[in-house]
């Protein structure tokens, strides 16, 4: 029996830390202008296959959460007094997005995107690509293991780096299986952040062949930063 073709053209696979904006950073340095910069090459090689919907994944929000036009975030949480709208003007009866989601919708504004965006938890995305018209566009949003140096939020766990170095290679090499079988259980322990939403695209695109690039795999802050792109033919 033949896997059905999904809606997906292209995935971004990003991840989500706070200081992803300039306002949350501070004073500018070389290690997030360098992370900063192969998200926005990821996001633009996604738009480069015109996606009428982008669909931002991550964890964070509901079951059966759905962000759209009216929804922002914002990083007060954070002492910062910024606010994120995810689709549009902010509303006033908008919900509050999840960090994940907002930085996405972040990168979208910053690469230029008009297209239609929605956003949506891992456990929803198969769901959602398969109710809309393609072609859509998928933009993951998450973090590698924490516990990469004694000075990560985890600690150092000699896990983490082997658990990344296998994520960066099915990023690397458009590997949707293995991402599939990530390791739930593993991927919580270490603070891997990323874990459901690389599941979710993996479980999405298994049996299909996937071109993919790895822009960055970096832990400047013991916390493994992945950046890469996918292009489904």
């Amino acid at each position: 029996m033949s896997v059905p073709v999904p809606a997906v053209a292209a995935v971004a696979f990003c991840p989500a830390p706070p200081l992803l904006l300039p306002a949350v950073e501070g004073r500018p340095d070389d290690t997030t202008t360098a992370l900063r910069r192969a998200c926005t090459d990821a996001v633009a090689a996604l738009l480069a296959a015109r996606p009428g919907v982008v669909v931002v994944v991550g964890s964070g929000g509901a079951a059966g959460d759905r962000f759209g036009p009216g929804d922002a975030g914002d990083l007060r949480d954070l002492g910062v007094d910024v606010e994120i709208p995810f689709s549009g003007p902010a509303g006033p009866g908008g919900r509050r997005v999840p960090l994940p989601h907002s930085l996405g919708a972040w990168l979208l504004d910053e690469t230029g995107s008009t297209a239609t965006r929605v956003g949506v938890g891992p456990d929803d995305l198969g769901p959602l690509v398969s109710s809309v018209p393609g072609p859509v566009a998928v933009l993951a949003m998450g973090d590698g293991s924490a516990r990469r140096t004694v000075k990560a939020p985890g600690y150092l766990d000699a896990a983490a780096e082997p658990f990344d170095a296998v994520v960066a290679a099915a990023l690397r090499d458009g590997d949707p299986a293995t991402l599939a079988g990530l390791d739930p259980a593993e991927g919580e322990r270490l603070l891997a952040s990323g874990v459901p939403t690389w599941r979710a695209v993996g479980a999405l695109l298994a049996g299909h062949p996937v071109t993919g690039r790895l822009h960055l795999d970096a832990a400047p802050f013991g916390v493994g930063y992945l950046v890469a792109d996918w292009t489904v033919p």
